[in-house]
């Protein structure tokens, strides 16, 4: 009766028809009631903690495998689930994410937001990791992870797909499922580990009991293998797939010698597409008068870890985020060592990086004496992973205003000095700017370096932008236009042509032109 009363309240018409209990379509169309619409049949499913509702056309036949697949392993099931288990084990849950979904991007739907109780903060001495509280946190570990293993066992995450082929059965996650379920179809038997850590062991111990011999496909590290060959069952894997590399639907099939699917082929041969930054990047300058030089460069994470890459060659050691100056110090510390002199080690890294992890190093640098130059890139977001804010930018990561943290004075309390702050695109201030830090370094002063200039991908920005010409009857065919490493710029026909498309005027290439060919068109 609620439904009819829900009904009344929503004002909405509604028909009543009152028949005897039909379970199949035969059933239903004997009835011969005339109902307007698309006649379908319903299917309530259940799982261990969700109920479904299937509806489809009448005729059609339900995939339920299909459907399993579908309800089972979506993005949002498994992001819910991992904040369901984080509550309820007081656990970190990791979303494991592989390459090919990292490198995807499509159309998703958001679900719901489901909002969940407030949990009052309870003071807790054991939370305190010093000497027998972490002994005592070490078994609260060892009891929640032999908590979970049992959940393994049991949550939707992890199923059986058994097919009517039993000579093999396939143990496989993440990504790696698609392509074991492209090469072998349904019919083969598969166990799917969401939850691929901790493992079940009775779960993966029944499957092999119903298969003649059991295949692990997994990208990299035979960790699955490893934990099957631990709990008694005899696995094989890396010894017939690649521990290299990313896997394919090609690669699995190769491999395990299944005829591979066709595959569409281009007319033409697509051109190799080399990593470079964006035309107009300003990190471009930096790169450009530092490799002129001959500098020992020591890098870090971000867009302009690109600088490595021909025609710049720019950087000598790319470790981890804030390793550009920490690897810098560690690098110069053992040329003061060796007694070294004619090489200056510069450390590169961004704003954000700067803010994230370069000022415990800009801090050691100082404090060990450190005979090297810190440089940070300011470009005024946090470029590489989607233009986030950071405290540099004068916005929070929401859109707030914020006070900007100036990268200077951050120096400047540290101790440096002097402190250089330059526009990178102004190739001429630049080689002045590197050319007076070096000086500095040599007189036993500890010097940094700051360039500055947005990245021309933010909007709220105003960009002076424009576009450059060169002019074929200047042009000596000498490249050194091309040393700027633009994707911009290119040869045709013996001379230097610039693509209208792509620059955004930023004039490094113009600068770097030995027989002023290239010029700014005005607007």
């Amino acid at each position: 009766m609620a439904l009819y009363e829900l009904l009344h309240q929503l004002n909405i018409p509604y028909q009543e028809v009152s028949h005897a209990a039909v379970y199949t379509i035969e059933e239903a169309e004997r009835l011969q009631i005339d109902l307007p619409g698309v006649e379908v049949k319903n299917l309530f499913i259940k799982d261990k903690t969700h109920y479904f509702l299937y509806c489809l056309p009448a005729q059609k036949r339900a995939d339920l495998k299909a459907l399993r697949r579908t309800i089972e392993s979506g993005a949002l099931t498994f992001a819910k689930e991992a904040f369901r288990l984080s509550e309820e084990y007081h656990t970190p849950i990791l979303l494991r994410m592989c390459t090919r979904i990292s490198h995807s991007q499509s159309i998703v739907e958001k679900g719901e937001r489901q909002e969940v109780p407030k949990r009052e903060y309870v003071k807790d001495p054991l939370r305190v990791m010093m000497t027998t509280n972490s002994m005592k946190a070490h078994h609260r570990v060892e009891e929640r992870t032999a908590a979970m293993t049992e959940l393994a066992e049991t949550t939707f995450l992890n199923r059986m797909e058994m097919g009517e082929d039993t000579s093999i059965g396939i143990i496989t996650s993440s990504t790696s499922y698609q392509y074991v379920r492209e090469v072998f179809g349904d019919k083969a038997c598969v166990l799917k580990l969401g939850l691929s850590w901790p493992m079940p062991v009775q779960k993966i111990q029944d499957f092999a009991a119903q298969v003649d011999k059991v295949l692990v496909v997994e990208e990299l590290e035979p960790i699955i293998e490893n934990h099957c060959r631990q709990i008694g069952v005899a696995v094989s894997g890396k010894d017939v797939l690649p521990m290299i590399d990313e896997l394919t639907q090609g690669v699995v099939a190769r491999c395990l010698g299944r005829p591979e699917k066709e595959t569409v082929t281009l007319e033409d041969e697509i051109p190799g597409r080399p990593p470079v930054m964006c035309a107009g990047c300003p990190h471009r300058g930096l790169f450009y008068t530092l490799s002129k030089n001959k500098c020992t460069v020591l890098g870090d994470i971000g867009c302009y870890t690109l600088g490595f890459a021909p025609p710049l060659n720019c950087m000598d050691v790319c470790i981890c985020m804030g390793g550009g100056f920490s690897a810098g110090m560690g690098m110069a510390k053992s040329f003061q060592r060796e007694g070294v002199t004619d090489k200056v080690v510069f450390g590169v890294m961004g704003d954000s990086t700067f803010f994230h992890s370069g000022m415990t190093g800009a801090a050691e640098i100082i404090y060990n004496n450190g005979r090297m130059i810190p440089c940070v890139l300011d470009n005024r977001i946090t470029g590489m992973t989607g233009h986030q804010d950071n405290p540099g930018s004068g916005y929070t990561l929401m859109g707030e205003e914020a006070p900007m943290i100036s990268v200077e004075k951050v120096f400047e309390a540290y101790g440096y000095a002097p402190i250089f702050t330059v526009d990178p695109q102004d190739l001429t201030a630049m080689k002045k700017t590197v050319d007076d830090a070096v000086a500095a370094l040599n007189e036993g002063k500890h010097p940094a370096i700051v360039t500055r200039r947005p990245c021309l991908l933010i909007k709220r920005v105003k960009h002076d932008t424009g576009m450059c010409v060169v002019n074929p009857d200047k042009c000596k065919s000498c490249k050194s236009c091309l040393k700027v490493g633009c994707p911009a710029i290119s040869m045709e026909n013996g001379k230097a042509f610039i693509d209208r498309t792509q620059c955004v005027g930023c004039t490094v290439c113009a600068q770097a032109c030995p027989f002023d060919a290239i010029e700014k068109e005005e607007k």
